[in-house]
């Protein structure tokens, strides 16, 4: 290497240490400088590390290649390649008392002195070194050597060799090598292959060879231009880089013929590329007169049959210092970790950080690959601290059949956990919909069953001008109050809130009834009062203060309202508007409210953030004029569509309101199950092909894909297609007859009674308890099953669980022409098949064809043949 580039060799069995060679080879130590300082004469490789020069050897002039020594002992021995072809061993001083010491100064000497190019130790074989020279027309360019080679005739007795400053010894210069090889040609690159000891991979001038010493006089060889810098890749024995130039070529032993992928060319000329020790697939090349190195990670996508495919490529670049890169040399087992040489010898050790790869895996456990470490990121199951993240919550519900109950349709509240009040109110507020939607259908149909679903704002809109109020009497008091009278739209709306139940009468005891058996006393007692029933009210807080878990407040607060006067300047009057904020339900509040307001204004009822929308709507439908009212459900309605509150579709109803209030909502929660299910209860079909609908209910279904919930996702598009006729997909794969092309199932079905009967074309009976034997169309035979070699048609009598007799009852009970076991089953690749029920009893014990000489893997090439249902493996 003298006059050229300094490169650079990481020992291969001492990790610490290194040698940097041009004119002269020296030994440096590498230690950590974490927490010491750095020593004196050290050299500093990065902010951790610092080298100490060990020792130098100036004995072997003219270098052009060095190989270290592959094994343990002697473990500073390396091998010279000088520009007269010589090969010379040397070592850096180190073990002395080793057994093969007298190894030190041998040479090797070739017929003809010409330059080596290149060294290569042998990795099964340690004493076996080959040497690359360049092109002499009567000797050969390939040498191996044997460096514990005995006397031979061919050796030169004696020479004086130095060793070492100021000492001499006599030793042997070897001129008989092993074994020649490459004959008038010229060797510029070379390595042994490591999955045989007598393989050698050669870069010749013209072409790449591989010589097997076994048969020295016969090569493999490919021409090409790419002969430089051979190396194998250490995880792959078949994979071998060389270069040209700027080009890069990756060549696969297997398929020698040419190469397999060639990376993207350099604009300046390569001057070394090397796989990485501790990385699969991964090589770093080197261009002159650059400060780059440039890295191509070489990933294979497995196949389903097993066959190579092209790798992917992902290419990027590190810059390990500012200077240009004379030469780089991976460490062997630091993983990722290269030392630099610049070409004034300034040196610095670099780690190539990986990427990382990251992976939302669709149950909300989040991976992440980073070198050979993976990291795992999922929810715990038993942390109950931590509110649960939507998929979750969406993927328990799908198991739970969540929305798909459209009888009792309040009942998918309880379905979803029963947790959240606001789901609560929204399947509450569909299932009255539905239910007095059927009712108005069934009175007069056509009449106002749309009208329903298009929420209380526009019911409250169709009865303006058509209300009076009037002064009633307080149950139990010398009282009145001005109410409103109720006309059909205003107890229609009440209906909806929950207040009143179906029919005529307008009593909201069963109401009253139902909340104190679900413990809800103070909401009750509220309810009571604002239907002016105070007596009602005081003995349902005393019930509560009674019970097991009530709160004895309650007793205090039903005396602070039997003490109720309707004097407006009276010290109760002063002491409820004053201390009734302190009172922290907010039910409790409301009443105070509504007992200290004044007549017509109740902004301390209808504003309560805290109270339900239903019970605030209901209050204002019977308290408030229509001018008053109108304003009122405008403004909550534009508020629970800002904040994106399903309790306001009762106020929206499935109309493009509700659409507005449930984008609002997905937006905030991400919950498309809800949004999904809310959507195909009863909205217009308008409302159905709206964009954001449809966006959601494709989500929805895909998110049901990606837990492999297909049972479930199939429940959805059944449910979907009931509520929605329009969304039902049309046939999208029929069997037609290979000689007439037509549908055998369609035409089947449109074959006529009338003057000849279905026997004429191979079945028998009616057509639901058909055997298709042959098209109905061309009255060609059908295809005959792989396996059992009977016309497909035929009912499987083989099945486990199934006879002919059975199969027949089936078949009239489904209505089906045939049962999955005898559906029509074929690979897309070979174009056999037969029974599905056959198939996959074949394919259970077989990975290829049943079809003899047919070597294709069927079952193989779907590469979700063998997945399992996710419902199927819940615990």
């Amino acid at each position: 290497m003298s006059g050229t580039k300094p490169d650079i060799l990481w020992a291969p069995h001492q990790v610490d240490r290194f040698v940097v060679c041009d004119s002269e080879l020296s030994l440096y130590h590498v230690e950590s400088t974490v927490n010491s300082e750095l020593k004196a004469g050290s050299l500093r490789l990065s902010e951790d590390s610092a080298a100490t020069l060990l020792s130098i050897n100036s004995d072997t002039p003219y270098m052009k290649c060095v190989a270290w020594y592959l094994n343990y002992d002697p473990e500073c021995l390396l091998a010279v390649g000088q520009a007269n072809g010589r090969v010379v061993l040397t070592s850096l001083g180190q073990d002395h008392n080793s057994k093969f010491k007298d190894l030190i100064g041998k040479e090797f000497v070739p017929k003809h002195a010409r330059q080596c190019n290149t060294l290569a130790w042998n990795p099964l074989d340690s004493n076996w070194l080959a040497a690359g020279l360049d092109k002499h027309r009567a000797d050969f360019s390939v040498l191996i050597w044997d460096i514990c080679s005995k006397y031979t005739p061919d050796i030169v007795p004696m020479e004086k060799v130095r060793l070492s400053a100021g000492e001499t010894e006599t030793t042997l210069l070897v001129t008989k090598p092993l074994y020649e090889l490459g004959q008038n040609d010229a060797c510029l690159s070379l390595c042994w292959l490591p999955r045989d000891q007598k393989l050698l991979l050669a870069g010749m001038h013209r072409n790449l060879a591989i010589f097997d010493l076994r048969n020295t006089s016969q090569k493999m060889f490919v021409n090409t231009k790419a002969v430089q810098g051979v190396t194998v890749d250490p995880y792959f024995h078949d994979r071998v880089a060389s270069f040209y130039e700027g080009q890069v070529a990756i060549w696969d032993l297997r398929k020698f013929e040419k190469p397999v992928l060639t990376l993207t060319e350099q604009p300046k000329p390569l001057t070394k590329v090397a796989w990485c020790p501790t990385r699969t697939g991964l090589l770093a090349t080197l261009t002159r007169d650059s400060n780059i190195i440039r890295l191509y990670d070489m990933q294979h996508t497995p196949t389903p049959i097993g066959d190579e495919t092209e790798p992917t490529i992902i290419e990027r670049s590190v810059q390990p210092c500012d200077n240009y890169i004379a030469s780089f040399a991976w460490h062997p087992t630091s993983q990722n970790r290269m030392i630099v040489v610049t070409p004034n010898r300034t040196m610095s050790d670099f780690t190539v950080f990986e990427r990382i790869s990251l992976a939302w895996s669709p149950i909300t456990s989040l991976m992440w690959a980073c070198g050979r470490h993976l990291y795992e990121c999922a929810e715990e199951e038993n942390d109950n601290s931590l509110e649960k993240d939507i998929a979750t919550k969406m993927r328990l519900r799908a198991l739970s059949r969540y929305g798909l109950d459209t009888e009792q349709v309040w009942r998918n509240h309880i379905l979803a956990g029963n947790e959240d009040p606001q789901l609560k109110s929204l399947w509450y507020t569909l299932h009255f919909m539905k239910q007095y939607t059927e009712d108005m259908d069934q009175k007069s149909p056509g009449n106002k069953g749309s009208l329903v679903y298009a929420g209380i704002k526009s019911i409250v809109k169709s009865s303006l001008g058509t209300v009076e109020s009037s002064r009633h009497n307080w149950s139990s008091l010398d009282k009145q109050s001005d109410i409103q009278n109720l006309n059909e739209e205003r107890i229609l709306a009440l209906q909806l809130c929950g207040w009143i139940k179906k029919g005529t009468d307008v009593d909201v005891g069963p109401f009253l009834n139902s909340l104190v058996q679900e413990g809800e006393w103070e909401r009750a007692a509220a309810v009571a009062l604002f239907n002016l029933d105070i007596r009602r009210a005081i003995q349902i807080l005393n019930e509560g203060a009674s019970s097991e878990k009530g709160d004895l407040n309650l007793n205090v607060v039903a005396m602070a309202l039997s003490g109720y006067t309707d004097e407006k300047n009276s010290l109760w009057r002063e002491m409820c508007s004053t201390l009734r904020l302190q009172l922290n339900n907010p039910y409790l509040c409301v009443m105070f409210a509504f007992l200290t307001s004044e007549t017509g204004s109740y902004d301390g009822v209808l504003y309560e953030n805290k109270v339900a929308v239903r019970d605030r709507v209901a209050f204002a439908c019977k308290f408030l004029s229509d001018s008053q009212l109108n304003r009122y459900i405008e403004k909550l309605t534009n508020e629970m569509k800002e904040a994106g509150n399903l309790e306001g579709i009762l106020l929206t109803g499935l109309t493009k309101d509700g659409v507005d209030l449930m984008e609002s909502y997905v937006d905030r929660t991400g919950d498309v199950q809800t949004a999904s299910y809310c959507m195909l209860q009863g909205s217009p079909l308008d409302v159905l092909k709206d964009e954001r609908v449809q966006y959601w209910i494709e989500n929805y279904r895909n998110l049901l894909d990606a837990w492999r919930f297909w049972h479930k996702r199939a429940e959805f598009d059944i449910h979907r297609s009931k509520l929605d006729p329009s969304s039902k997909p049309l046939a999208q794969v029929f069997v037609s007859c290979n000689f007439c092309g037509k549908s055998i199932s369609y035409s089947c079905s449109t074959v006529p009674h009338q003057g000849r009967g279905f026997s004429q074309y191979g079945v028998s009976g009616s057509p639901t308890k058909s055997k298709v034997t042959s098209c109905p169309g061309c009255r060609k035979p059908l295809p005959r099953c792989a396996l059992c070699l009977i016309n497909m048609g035929t009912p499987v009598s083989s099945c486990p669980g199934g006879s002919k007799s059975d199969e027949k009852v089936d078949l009239s009970k489904d209505k089906k022409l045939a049962q999955f076991n005898n559906w029509f089953t074929w690979c897309h690749n070979c174009r056999h098949g037969g029974h599905a029920g056959h198939m996959l009893s074949w394919f259970r014990d077989h990975a290829e064809c049943p079809v003899s000489a047919c070597t294709c893997k069927c079952m193989q090439l779907d590469t979700t043949g063998n997945l399992v249902p996710a419902e199927t493996v819940q615990p």
